[in-house]
């Protein structure tokens, strides 16, 4: 099976950080330009740092902000990974990815303890209709790169511009010969939330890139399908939103947010 990234080498420094070198593989290419990643599988290396990152079984990430600096550049790049606010019952953890000297992205996640809440568990995100369900739609493929032909997607009927349910899974291994948790696959879908339900097509005349990604999850998601609940809004002043609820196969997990930038491709 094909890989988004192939593994490297790995460094750690006197202070606990860790440094990981990798290079994108063209599953891992961006759908804005050729010569650059898309931030779908970059959001998966970098999960799959923050998650390998002075490991512990008793806390879990509960939220990721990833913010983006500028291109992600396609090829060789680091990732950091460093401890921020250690704590025994909340920790705040961070990864920057770098490329040609220059930041391109910064995530960083709060890991939580965990206990069990079972008895005052409840859920207003109700589960969609499953994968299985669904027909396959080919409309990703409206966007070009390598990324997007890595992937499965299958669409709600009542999809539309603006509003629709996607369910998705990638059909590579996030690194060459090592195995990666749900969590990091799933991660690596979720900036498509963006791509899914677009208000303007992506041929038209105008860019709608996101500037951030934010992901809160009640729960870790399971299994191979990320299916995505999604509602894109434009201002009138140059901003818009993308907003979903995530879920796998059992159910609602989360939810992510996505600013973005509108800009004209071509003179108006």
């Amino acid at each position: 099976m094909s890989a988004y990234y192939s593994f490297l080498n790995r460094e750690q420094h006197e202070d606990g950080s860790i440094t990981t070198f990798y290079r994108a593989e063209i599953h891992a290419q961006g759908a804005w330009n050729p010569h650059e990643q898309h931030m779908a599988p970059a959001t998966g290396i970098l999960c799959h740092e923050l998650e390998l990152f002075q490991h512990r079984d008793d806390v879990r990430i509960g939220r990721i902000s990833l913010d983006i600096f500028g291109l992600i550049s396609f090829g060789d790049f680091s990732i950091t990974t460093r401890m921020i606010r250690k704590g025994k019952t909340i920790e705040l953890i961070e990864a920057e990815m770098r490329a040609h000297d220059k930041t391109c992205i910064v995530a960083r996640a709060w890991r939580m303890m965990t206990q069990d809440t079972s008895a005052i568990a409840g859920l207003e995100d109700h589960a969609l209709e499953g994968p299985e369900h669904m027909p396959v739609w080919e409309g990703m493929r409206d966007w070009p790169g390598g990324f997007i032909q890595s992937i499965e997607t299958r669409a709600d009927a009542s999809r539309r511009a603006g509003k629709g349910v996607v369910w998705m899974k990638g059909l590579n291994n996030m690194v060459e010969g090592q195995h990666c948790s749900d969590f990091v696959h799933i991660m690596g879908l979720v900036d498509t939330a963006n791509g899914i339900v677009p208000r303007q097509d992506p041929k038209a005349d105008w860019a709608y890139p996101n500037l951030d990604l934010q992901i809160h999850m009640h729960r870790l998601p399971k299994g191979e399908w990320l299916g995505i609940d999604a509602i894109q809004q434009y201002g009138d002043d140059g901003i818009g939103l993308t907003s979903a609820v995530l879920h796998d196969t059992q159910g609602a997990f989360g939810r992510s947010e996505q600013i973005l930038t509108l800009r004209p491709l071509s003179p108006a």
